[in-house]
């Protein structure tokens, strides 16, 4: 595993995986929100959002975190293994408000400077509504292309705990 997509809803523990599988596997990380976000929570265009994620997915080796569903395909298709984390949206959404109250007037490690952690009605609707609006899709994309990629789905933390504990031991073989 040389180029590692990590998706799921907001809260499902994306980043804080990336980091850990980066530290196990010595592979640099790309936390997607840092790029897409500029201050003040103001989007990338697309067109100049397109050119990075080109210029990402083409390198060599990386650790990438983030959903943004318009460039998912790229992602996925250069991709050697997606990890969906598929996790209940409680869960999901118990650490999104963990993370408000963490990093309250300030961003967060893999963010952008200038976007302090926020938390509105509308991204907890997006987090609760996560499965029936983006997830399906997801497992249906995963479908297709697990007889080409390593396809790992991940619906609990104890079986996320389990993943890394693998990873670990097969790296100190």
């Amino acid at each position: 595993m040389n180029r590692i997509l990590v998706i799921g809803s907001g809260g499902s523990g994306k980043s804080t995986l990336s980091q850990k599988l980066s530290n196990i596997l010595n592979l640099p990380v790309i936390h997607l929100d840092a790029y897409f976000w500029n201050p003040n929570w103001v989007p990338k265009p697309n067109d100049e959002w397109d050119q990075m994620i080109d210029k990402f997915t083409n390198q060599d080796q990386w650790i990438m975190d983030g959903n943004y569903s318009r460039t998912m395909n790229t992602r996925m298709e250069r991709a050697d293994a997606i990890i969906f984390l598929d996790m209940p949206r409680l869960l999901c959404c118990y650490r999104i408000i963990k993370r408000r109250f963490m990093y309250h007037n300030k961003s967060r490690p893999d963010m952008n400077e200038g976007c302090n952690e926020k938390l509105d009605w509308e991204f907890v609707k997006w987090v609760w509504n996560y499965k029936k609006r983006s997830g399906m899709n997801v497992l249906k994309k995963l479908e297709h292309i697990q007889r080409d990629k390593q396809v790992i789905i991940l619906n609990t933390r104890k079986q996320v705990d389990e993943f890394i504990s693998r990873i670990e031991s097969n790296r100190s073989l």
